[in-house]
């Protein structure tokens, strides 16, 4: 029985002994991370998710602060202040990545996925591996794919069914040029626009469309503004989870090995989390009285193919096909 005792607190003592050891070692670092959605989405909950596996993991030595709502800056100004090193870390979509990494286009072919399961595969695998490293020549680390789950249009016009109802339409797009070619080929009138100023564009009718995320035209209110939803799934939305280079540079081995760690822990909640919202919300939608409506996937990804064609060149017939076996 004594033997038992001294051994428990011989265990005790020496995991006691290492965190005073790291934390008497290790420097004391305090991160930014943001991101532009509202803090009821899961960008926001799977970063707070990560923060607490991060300090769980370096013993208090990294704390991660998490600030939503574009407060820290608009997507590709974040991107930006990674690279200066002025920023941390940062969620973003892939989408104005392709302006720093020509490689990420290829996730934002219209219909390229058609599961997230086959996503998750292809983004964790050694196709999306291949191209999260191409961030690196420009002072940015990848740390995982996260998501923002499958994008569908909403309008304050019409109950759009086919893609030819979109004729003529002013619909705002991310800054990508695949997502503008890909609403133009149909007949829609692109334009691009922040993140942050689409609420007053919808509501003030400057355009009368948008196409986002479930999860995000809920927790954005965008329900108050738009009547229509259709559910057409035309982009994937992954989210890669970076870290600026220089921040990385000056993180010792442990506490870069514990946030890389915690950023694919925190990645499989934050994926969970758009799941299930993608399920819990539609009742409520309907209830606030958005028209939902089922579309054929399979007539809007024929009205979208040519756009392969034209952007195959850029994002190489290769690496399309390696997504596509997916």
């Amino acid at each position: 029985m004594f033997k038992k005792a001294a051994l428990v607190f011989t265990a005790a003592s020496i995991t006691l002994f290492s965190l005073a050891l790291v934390n008497a070692t290790a420097k004391n670092v305090t991160l930014k991370a943001g991101h532009v959605l509202a803090p009821t989405h899961p960008y926001q909950l799977g970063l707070e998710k990560f923060s607490q596996l991060v300090e769980e993991k370096t013993a208090g030595t990294v704390t991660v602060d998490v600030f939503h709502s574009s407060q820290l800056g608009n997507e590709r100004e974040m991107i930006e202040g990674l690279q200066l090193g002025t920023l941390d870390m940062t969620l973003v979509s892939t989408a104005p990545l392709s302006g720093f990494s020509s490689q990420f286009l290829v996730f934002d072919l219209p219909y390229i996925f058609k599961t997230p399961e086959g996503a998750h595969a292809t983004v964790d695998g050694p196709v999306g591996q291949e191209i999260m490293k191409s961030l690196e020549k420009k002072g940015i680390i990848g740390l995982a794919y996260w998501e923002n789950g499958f994008r569908h249009v909403s309008n304050s016009r019409l109950d759009l069914k086919k893609p030819a109802d979109m004729a003529g339409m002013k619909i705002r797009t991310m800054e990508n040029k695949i997502h503008m070619a890909s609403f133009k080929v149909i007949g829609a009138d692109p334009t691009p626009m922040a993140f942050g100023e689409l609420f007053t564009a919808l509501q003030q009718k400057t355009v009368d469309a948008q196409e986002n995320p479930i999860p995000v035209f809920y927790t954005s209110n965008f329900f108050e503004v738009q009547d229509y939803l259709s559910l057409t799934g035309h982009f994937y939305a992954a989210s890669p989870f970076l870290i600026s280079k220089t921040v990385w540079k000056k993180l010792d081995d442990t506490q870069q090995q514990a946030i890389k760690e915690a950023a694919e822990e925190a990645r499989d909640y934050e994926r969970n989390q758009i799941a299930q919202m993608d399920k819990d919300l539609m009742e409520d939608l309907i209830s606030k009285g958005v028209t939902i409506s089922k579309v054929d996937k399979d007539e809007w990804a024929a009205a979208m193919q040519p756009v392969y064609k034209e952007y195959e060149k850029v994002t190489g017939a290769e690496t399309i096909e390696k997504v596509k076996e997916q």
